[in-house]
């Protein structure tokens, strides 16, 4: 039991309820079954400590491998463990006595076994109430199996509660429990659990409890442990000891194969070669059995739960199953099955697979050239990559590996460069790239890929490369639109619109419509820069509905059309436009490409600005925490708006996998500027000022980007009382209006002019001044639907009305920020609003009593009937906490009771 109880409330809360329901005088039994290892010992260990604290005596009984050989084995078990109280009860039943050791049994007076159970229920009825446990039902003698079925049926209104647990996956079609368990199913008093897998989220939680792991081996882990507790721990272990599958597990998967007769083994042996999953037909083909005896070896098989039926054919119920078995083949033995596979299979991918590992080098380069090929028309470009790259590494090894793959090496290797690239590694495409000749097209994709990578210089001799070396009008016109994209955010960015209308010509000619796009969009960015919105939106309108072969552009063009659409504050055509992409991205498989990441973040980021955190949480739920790449961790700094804004306990955990990634300008610009916010919240300043001054040392002078960092970090300097430093960040915010990135002023959107007027009302704050015009221009800047930002902008106004002697406008203010708090669940800024209420004794017309987002949260599911429990479940937290928030709602709202509260709520339209 090495790690916390992870994944398993639903679980732990029905059992809760049976153990509740027995101690108010309903007798109850409850099953729990599950293969080894998934965690029926540690949820019922939970139960136990729960029953424990309810003044409950326990018993706990463990069944043996021992067959009929030793009778009520469990219970004999149960009274040698159990309490002093419970042993000296024991002491008035002499035949519950003789199970005990050092008690001699005495003369046999016939009825025994009826004789036994009435003694063991006299023996409850004293003790209880009472949690009888019976570990591993799968081993229960026979006695012990009539035991459980006389306990089901007889207790009734005793306060006692028997909780069973198997193994799932040792229940073949002939064993004796199953009959056992389909009768006590029946029975109205019996519940029945079965634990599956834990998913990746929870099994990620879980692994993290055993120690530190770094993103990749949490990965593999993950993905080998297949939701399993127990053989996640044993990798774990193996990690350390550089173990690839440890002995210990090995054996204990192995055993469960050993008992099979030699045709389920053998027909065992051939399914670990074909993987996962294998199709009946081709298994029986590789399997070289008669049909009758194939068929009484696969039902073997599968009533032993080793593989399962799946559609047409059989998958292992463990992936660590097939590999335990893969692994104890013969190498010979290996090698044969493997090509038995290879000579009956069509498909690129398996083929590829199989002719490797039964060492045909040149089938598998063959057949991993043509997956590759697949793949790519598929959409699936992060597998195309893979294919790409096992035939480019078997090349050298190959005789005549050009006519086997269908295409020079060079053409192959920029293959999967492309593809890479498409599925969000820009690093791995741009090393591959530089490996090869510098054509036109290898050095147009590795301009554009290294824009992608803010390498600027490399990014414009490439592209100047490929210009210059451009063989014909289609490859050159693609070369002049990526040059243009390459120097738009220069001191050459004047050069960039007639490269782009260059470009275009080019392109119209030859029907380029891809290189066509890429300038569309780069005469967009710098209309929109201009001021004339108009043109800006005609042309990202053109090049989104002009789709191309180029899906990476289709994606880019969708991308900047809803950017634009929402730096204009237009946020429901935003929406339309993010939506459609995102649905593209997952269609073409290039959901973590450059493009597929930032619709992602750009849908996310419509939801949080329009106030619809519930999507926004949901979304970021998605952006995983434990991050192994750079594309997961540009992700998942986004979820970072949300779970900072509302107070989420994943905020800190999340910071920490983002860390090593804070060498990325956009990563440390968005985590650890959000860190300084959270930082803020939690009262710690001079932290939050370290995290921003990182963030701003990433960005260039006129980078609009510093508008939101220079405003926390006057905030901070403000709370800190501190003049130092702040004329200039009011320099750098005012620079950034006033030049921009270019070198000129530009089009600034409602966001972003929002945002300088807030540095300048935060500038005034650190130098003692609340100037009200100043903070009411502020408010109206971010009214353009901006909810949280005009809702903290309302918090600063307040307090410069009530500091300016405006009492009933700051309370007005104030009001209104309240109750956008609470709407958006914003639990910082609504505990600093009830702060500030306190302070300025803002009681008249608080209607809401003074609860907090989480109070009011509390509150909603009060009125639902829910219990303290049931609530705590809910929400994630403790049941004390629980405890606490309802004892200062019931305060707050002047109440006596549940009833009352939810009253109170719904009279003040809480609810």
């Amino acid at each position: 039991m090495k790690g916390l109880l992870v994944g398993r409330a639903a679980e732990l809360a029905r059992l809760a309820r049976v153990l509740e329901s027995a101690a108010d005088g309903t007798a109850e039994v409850a099953l729990v079954g599950g293969d080894a290892g998934i965690g029926k010992t540690r949820l019922v260990t939970e139960l136990v400590a729960e029953a424990r604290s309810r003044g409950f005596n326990v018993l706990v009984g463990q069944c043996a491998e021992l067959g009929d050989t030793l009778p009520y084995l469990p219970l004999a078990d149960a009274l040698r463990g159990a309490e002093p109280a419970v042993r000296d009860a024991v002491a008035a039943h002499p035949l519950l006595g003789q199970l005990l050791p050092g008690v001699e049994s005495a003369p046999s007076a016939g009825l025994t076994q009826q004789r036994l159970f009435g003694s063991l229920l006299g023996l409850l009825a004293e003790v209880q109430p009472v949690l009888f446990v019976i570990e591993d039902l799968h081993w229960a003698d026979r006695s012990t199996r009539d035991l459980l079925v006389f306990l089901s049926r007889m207790v009734q209104t005793e306060r006692v509660c028997v909780v069973g647990t198997y193994r799932t996956d040792d229940l073949h079609r002939r064993h004796p429990l199953r009959s056992v368990l389909a009768e006590l199913k029946r029975l109205p008093s019996v519940t029945h659990l079965e634990l599956g897998p834990l998913d990746s989220g929870e099994m990620s939680d879980y692994v993290t409890t055993l120690g530190d792991l770094d993103a990749q081996e949490l990965g593999v882990i993950i993905a080998r442990a297949g939701g399993n507790p127990f053989y996640a721990e044993e990798l774990f272990a193996a990690v350390a000891e550089g173990d690839s599958l440890p002995d210990g597990l090995a054996s204990l998967l192995m055993s469960r194969v050993e008992v099979l007769s030699e045709p389920g083994q053998r027909v065992l042996r051939a399914a670990a070669v074909a993987g996962r999953r294998v199709e009946d037909q081709l298994l029986r083909e590789v399997s070289e059995l008669p049909l009758a005896d194939f068929e009484e070896a696969v039902r073997e098989i599968v009533s032993r739960g080793l593989l399962r039926v799946d559609g047409y054919g059989y998958a292992f119920r463990h992936a660590l199953l097939q590999e335990a078995v893969y692994t104890d083949l013969l190498p010979g033995e290996r090698t044969r099955l493997h090509a038995d596979f290879a000579r009956l299979l069509t498909s690129p991918a398996e083929l590829a697979h199989h002719h490797l590992a039964g060492h045909d080098l040149a089938g598998a380069l063959a057949a991993s050239a043509e997956a590759g090929r697949v793949a790519e028309r598929l959409g699936a470009p992060a597998e195309a990559h893979s294919h790409y790259d096992r035939a480019l590494s078997l090349w050298d090894r190959v005789p005549e590996a050009a006519e086997l793959a269908g295409e020079s090496r060079a053409a192959l290797a920029f293959r999967s460069a492309v593809m890479a690239a498409d599925s969000g590694d820009n690093h791995r495409a741009v090393q591959q790239l530089r490996a090869l000749p510098p054509t036109s097209e290898v050095s147009e994709r590795l301009a554009y890929y290294l824009t992608e990578l803010d390498d600027q210089d490399g990014a414009i001799a490439a592209a100047d490369r490929a210009v210059e070396d451009a063989p014909d009008q289609a490859t050159l016109a693609r070369a002049l639109a990526t040059y243009a994209r390459t120097i738009t955010w220069t001191a050459r960015h004047t050069e960039a619109q007639d490269m782009a209308r260059r470009a275009i010509e080019t392109a119209r000619a030859v029907g380029a419509r891809d290189a066509e796009v890429g300038a569309l969009l780069i005469l967009a960015l710098h209309a929109e820069h201009e001021g004339d919105m108009a043109r800006a939106h005609s042309l990202a309108q053109t090049a989104t509905t002009e789709d191309t072969s180029d899906l990476a552009m289709n994606l880019r063009a969708r991308f900047h059309h809803g950017r634009l659409l929402y730096e204009q504050g237009l946020l429901a055509e935003a929406a339309e436009v993010a939506d459609d992409g995102i649905q593209l991205a997952v269609e073409t498989g290039l959901n973590w490409s450059t493009y597929g990441t930032d619709l992602r973040f750009l849908r996310f980021l419509i939801h949080y600005v329009a106030g619809e955190w519930d999507q926004a949480e949901a979304m970021a739920a998605g952006f995983g925490a434990r991050v192994g790449t750079l594309p997961e961790a540009v992700l998942s700094s986004f979820a970072l708006f949300i779970e900072v804004a509302r107070g989420l306990p994943a905020v800190e955990g999340r910071l920490n996998w983002l860390r090593p990634f804070w060498s990325d300008l956009l990563v440390a610009y968005m985590s650890r500027g959000l860190a300084a916010e959270h930082a803020l919240w939690q009262g710690e300043p001079t932290v939050a000022l370290e995290h921003v001054e990182a963030a701003l040392a990433t960005c260039e002078p006129g980078d609009p980007g510093t508008l939101r960092l220079a405003t926390v970090a006057l905030w901070a300097l403000a709370d800190l009382g501190q003049v130092e430093g702040a004329d200039d960040l009011l320099a750098r915010v005012r620079f950034a209006v006033e030049t921009g990135p270019v070198g000129q002023r530009g089009q600034m959107g409602p966001e972003g002019q929002a945002w300088a007027l807030r540095a300048e009302a935060e500038w005034h704050r650190v130098h003692g001044r609340l100037d009200v015009d100043l903070w009411r221009r502020v408010v109206a800047a971010f009214d353009y639907g901006f909810v949280y930002e005009a809702a903290r902008a309302r918090w600063r106004l307040a307090e410069a009305l009530l500091a300016a002697g405006d009492r009933p406008g700051a309370q007005s203010e104030w009001e209104q920020a309240r109750e956008t708090a609470g709407k958006l669940r914003a639990a910082p800024l609504d505990n600093a609003l009830s702060d500030f209420g306190r302070r300025a004794r803002f009681t008249g017309g608080q209607a809401d009593g003074g609860l907090t987002a989480r109070e009011n949260e509390v509150l909603r599911l009060v009125a639902e009937g829910l219990t303290n429990r049931e609530i705590a479940e809910r929400l994630f937290i403790a049941q004390k906490t629980v405890s606490v928030h309802v004892s200062n709602i019931l305060g707050k709202l002047e109440v006596s009771t549940r009833t009352q509260a939810a009253a109170a709520g719904r009279e003040r339209g809480l609810l």
